[in-house]
């Protein structure tokens, strides 16, 4: 059953991508995360009342509340440079460089979990990291002002390195807790980062700039970020992660097909290459 779960992470997580581009047109990303991290919350609580599980938060050890707080922690700052990259950025390069996260995950998977990396998890990893070299040399950047060159790429690089840490962190974390619970708890700890960065940053006059079309978007996204969330973390708690991470990073082909049909994006042979080595790595470290 974790398998359909990770499949249905992946797609929502594709899903999320695109809704959140056509969200941060004009708004500021910190401040749509911040948004959307409210509908998120309120999404996975809701969870847990129909789980059944809030009366569980009492018996929650402190080893596992250092664990969610962290992996949150992990996911905000994940979030934070991803929607700001997306701002800055195309879809179809963001998108490469932030699943890359799965090469960094399947190292630490097996230093810190002891999860082995067997021959064709090897060969994953190779193809992935020539797959997301192939889709980031061959996008067109012209149209772009020059400084947003790098600033997209370092955003998603960091976007990527924290999405690796909150794989490991959330595993960890949620061992010891319902899997409904556990991400309502990190939802909480998102949360407070992201309005706090608003805060921090002097943003708060950007809420009441938000135009409707935006919100109406920024909050579908959040809905989206919510059920795959719920399907991730369930799938994580029932299966390996060095198995759920690669399935869930499938997502993007969801947000390729969708960024060609809503921005009109494409892919050129050297890029479309680069994709299909991507899917190519991901699936062959499902084989045993």
């Amino acid at each position: 059953m974790w398998v359909v779960f990770a499949f249905g992470s992946a797609f929502f997580a594709g899903i999320t991508a695109v809704l959140a581009k056509c969200g941060i047109r004009k708004t500021d990303s910190t401040v749509a995360t911040a948004i959307r991290t409210i509908v998120v919350l309120a999404f996975s609580w809701l969870m847990v009342l129909v789980a059944g599980s809030g009366g569980q938060i009492t018996a929650i050890d402190g080893r596992t509340w250092l664990f969610l707080i962290l992996s949150g922690l992990a996911t905000g700052a994940s979030w934070l440079c991803y929607f700001k990259a997306l701002q800055l950025g195309d879809i179809n390069k963001v998108v490469p460089v932030d699943k890359s996260s799965v090469i960094l995950t399947m190292l630490l998977a097996f230093l810190l979990l002891r999860e082995r990396i067997t021959l064709f998890g090897g060969i994953g990893v190779v193809l992935i990291a020539a797959g997301t070299f192939l889709m980031i040399e061959k996008k067109d950047v012209e149209k772009q002002p020059q400084g947003y060159k790098k600033r997209w790429l370092l955003y998603a690089v960091g976007s990527a390195v924290f999405a690796s840490l909150t794989s490991i962190l959330g595993k960890v974390g949620i061992s010891g807790v319902e899997s409904n619970l556990g991400t309502a708890i990190r939802t909480a700890v998102v949360l407070i980062m992201a309005w706090g960065m608003v805060l921090v940053t002097r943003k708060t006059h950007a809420v009441k700039e938000i135009p409707k079309s935006e919100l109406g978007f920024i909050c579908l996204s959040g809905i989206a970020t919510g059920a795959s969330w719920l399907c991730y973390y369930r799938a994580l708690q029932d299966g390996p992660a060095s198995v759920v991470v690669p399935i869930d990073k499938l997502s993007i082909l969801v947000t390729v097909a969708f960024s060609y049909f809503v921005f009109h994006e494409r892919l050129s042979k050297k890029s479309g290459l680069g994709l299909a080595l991507i899917v190519a790595g991901t699936l062959s470290m499902l084989i045993p």
